[in-house]
């Protein structure tokens, strides 16, 4: 129980990836805030949830929680949301920025670096890098005020190699500027210590993807023979490095990314 008595708020938790970090938190210990555009996102993806909702998951497990609807592009939306959670549970120690992905779109191709559609280009940029951005300048306050608190923002393998083909330009540009984020962010909070890292997922097998057909033959074959452990990740294997660097285990680890992708992106 290393995070009792500590506050996480988890954007994008009401499903898939979100959701496990989240469930991880408060199994060791934290209040845990989700916020999502929509609370009910499960049902879109067939995620079946122990409990109603993932606030009463969490509640089950012991912690507190609350939901918040929110859009993460939305910064005035994004400041009541911090806000609120400060006047409900007096502080903010971790924040998870979950939110964003490879969303659809109706201008939703072709996505090559040549001629990615502008509109597309500009929503998965937002929804992923600008909302990233918001969610950290909200809480930036708080935690400077208390000189403490751990700030997790999520990337992609997508963000940390090319691909090769020229394709998924925006999300994979958009990841790439969540890391040199983080890099900036914790140069700039460090001296008031407050640790900024990032994860960067490779292939997981969240809901999303599943129901993408990640885990059907032969897509799943192919993804595993490139992968040097030769398996597709699950949402825990992300989960367990979000532990890392929101506990005291991380206290001297900041402005990092760690890839959590089977060894798919190495160095």
């Amino acid at each position: 129980m290393k995070l009792t008595g500590k506050v996480a708020l988890v954007t994008g938790g009401a499903r898939g990836l979100g959701r496990a970090y989240a469930l991880h938190l408060a199994k060791l210990g934290a209040d845990v805030v989700i916020n999502d555009i929509n609370l009910a996102a499960a049902e879109d993806y067939d995620e079946s949830l122990t409990e109603a909702t993932v606030m009463d998951e969490i509640i089950a497990l012991g912690p507190r929680s609350m939901g918040i609807e929110a859009d993460v592009m939305d910064k005035s939306a994004v400041n009541r949301m911090v806000h609120d959670i400060v006047e409900n549970f007096g502080c903010i120690d971790i924040l998870v920025n979950n939110a964003g992905g490879a969303l659809p779109h109706p201008h939703d191709h072709p996505g090559r670096a040549s001629d990615a559609h502008e509109t597309y280009y500009k929503y998965i940029m937002d929804v992923n890098l600008t909302g990233t951005i918001f969610c950290c300048q909200a809480v930036s306050g708080p935690m400077r005020t208390r000189r403490r608190g751990k700030i997790v923002n999520v990337s992609s393998q997508a963000g940390m190699w090319s691909g090769n083909d020229g394709g998924g330009m925006p999300y994979k540009v958009a990841k790439a500027g969540i890391i040199q984020f983080t890099r900036v962010l914790a140069a700039d909070l460090g001296p008031s210590g407050i640790h900024v890292n990032c994860i960067a997922p490779g292939f997981i097998l969240s809901s999303r993807a599943i129901a993408g057909g990640r885990n059907q033959s032969p897509a799943r074959e192919d993804l595993e023979a490139r992968i040097p452990l030769r398996r597709l990740g699950l949402p825990e294997d992300c989960a367990k490095v979000i532990e890392f660097l929101t506990t005291d285990l991380s206290d001297y680890v900041t402005g990092q990314c760690i890839p959590v992708c089977g060894g798919m992106v190495s160095f």
